[in-house]
């Protein structure tokens, strides 16, 4: 396994992070469990989950699962950098969504009690909540800090500006702020590289791409097209409204021997402003299948290919779309 520093900090995580969104609705818990100790074995330390997955209203159901991992012993907490969230709806009564100081709290202890351990290693706002002020903000994660429970602060699906804003914010308060962003980034998708990147770059944050291969589209779509993701009707819509774009992109892959998810993933840990995309599995089969991805060096022809075939949106701003 390779490691790199999230963002500024000192903290070293794996250059793929284990995202565990699957763990419940798609993957039984002692599946999960076998995921998460071959995760360990690969040398994967750096583990993504969110006090919402498992998708019923207010029981943390991922997190849960992982609680129960942790509680195995074996050095599992000790040797695992969790990363979790706060912002999504935890029950039908006000306070319970958003991140207001409030609900920051009342998430943090919950989501402590549910990963049984006494502190969470990044905690991150999982959307940007434009009706709390930055100060009430800060007040409440540094206070969580002191106290021991959260170690860094991250966010998710920020805007560029949102960053700057959090971060020129804390600064005037003496406190670290945003150490990492987590946004949909793939070669597929890449409206993040106008402002949202060179704000992740200007201010020390590590960039986590969840969706690196763009919902399976990106991971052999056209040979796996009745497998997992690819299988639903919003993924298949997709593929086909890109099927020219994934035609050429898996015969570029063919041509250079590689699979085409370990290509995606390679292209994204290319980039030095990338800490560690996030991978999905929902067997250890697909977790295993993924290592490769660490190996694939991408020429810079291949690179100039890929983006012709996944074209950006032309830089960062202005340069994108002015002089």
């Amino acid at each position: 396994m390779k490691y790199t520093k999230l963002g500024r900090t000192g903290l070293k995580v794996s250059r793929l992070c284990l995202g565990t969104m699957n763990f419940g609705p798609h993957t039984s818990e002692e599946e999960s469990h076998a995921i998460m100790d071959r995760a360990h074995e690969h040398g994967i330390n750096f583990f993504d989950t969110a006090n919402v997955y498992g998708w019923k209203l207010g029981e943390g159901i991922t997190e849960q699962i992982i609680g129960r991992w942790f509680a195995k012993g074996g050095g599992r907490r000790e040797r695992t950098v969790i990363a979790t969230k706060v912002y999504g709806k935890m029950g039908e009564w006000p306070n319970e969504s958003g991140c207001s100081a409030l609900h920051i709290k009342r998430a943090c202890e919950a989501s402590l009690k549910r990963l049984q351990t006494d502190y969470i290693d990044l905690y991150q706002m999982h959307h940007i909540d434009r009706d709390t002020p930055w100060e009430e903000i800060w007040q409440a994660m540094e206070q969580l800090v002191r106290e021991g429970k959260v170690i860094y602060v991250g966010s998710s699906n920020f805007a560029g500006w949102h960053i700057a804003q959090a971060n020129e914010t804390a600064a005037r308060r003496n406190f670290m702020g945003l150490v990492s962003e987590q946004c949909k980034y793939s070669l597929a998708e890449r409206t993040v590289e106008l402002e949202v990147l060179p704000a992740c770059k200007a201010y020390g944050l590590g960039v986590i791409p969840w969706s690196p291969l763009a919902s399976g589209m990106l991971a052999g779509a056209l040979q796996k097209a009745t497998e997992g993701r690819r299988a639903e009707p919003g993924v298949r819509e997709m593929i086909e409204k890109n099927r020219e774009k994934v035609e050429k992109y898996e015969a570029l892959c063919a041509e250079i021997g590689e699979k085409p998810a370990d290509v995606a993933l390679a292209w994204l840990l290319a980039n030095p402003v990338v800490t560690a995309p996030i991978i999905g599995p929902r067997t250890v089969e697909q977790l295993d299948s993924c290592m490769r991805s660490l190996e694939v060096e991408l020429s810079p022809e291949v690179m100039q290919k890929l983006d012709e075939i996944w074209p950006g949106p032309g830089g960062p701003g202005p340069e994108a779309w002015a002089w």
